[in-house]
């Protein structure tokens, strides 16, 4: 068998017996990743909410619907906020469903997103 050994693979640390480069790692922080896992989690409650409200009362559904097909964005952002949102969302609907996009902050830097896509046509 042949090996061939192109100029561009070597690197003199390979080729000292013994010796293996040490990689220099920036030091851990999970700080901002706690965070978020625990920003994340208040969010996946507030979206249980939502959840738990849509699919217990078809009349609540029907408001919902109504603003959404009027284009009352306002009315829309109301009503999910009336049941116990205080997370930021962004609502989003067209003719097939609704988007909602809970958002939070962790020191003022977008830590983490939640999206739920719903449909109701």
């Amino acid at each position: 068998m042949y090996y061939f050994h192109h100029p561009s693979y070597y690197h003199p640390a390979y080729h000292h017996p013994g010796y293996w480069p040490i990689r220099q790692y920036p030091a851990i922080d999970p700080t901002l990743l706690y965070d978020s896992a625990n920003e994340s989690k208040k969010l996946m409650k507030e979206a249980s909410i939502v959840l738990d409200r849509l699919s217990a009362s078809k009349q609540f559904d029907t408001e919902l619907m109504y603003a959404a097909q009027t284009s009352d964005i306002k009315e829309v952002k109301r009503l999910i906020h009336s049941i116990g949102v205080t997370s930021d969302v962004d609502v989003h609907y067209d003719p097939d469903g609704l988007r909602l996009e809970f958002t939070s902050k962790v020191a003022d830097m977008d830590c983490c997103r939640l999206l739920i896509a719903l449909r109701w046509r």
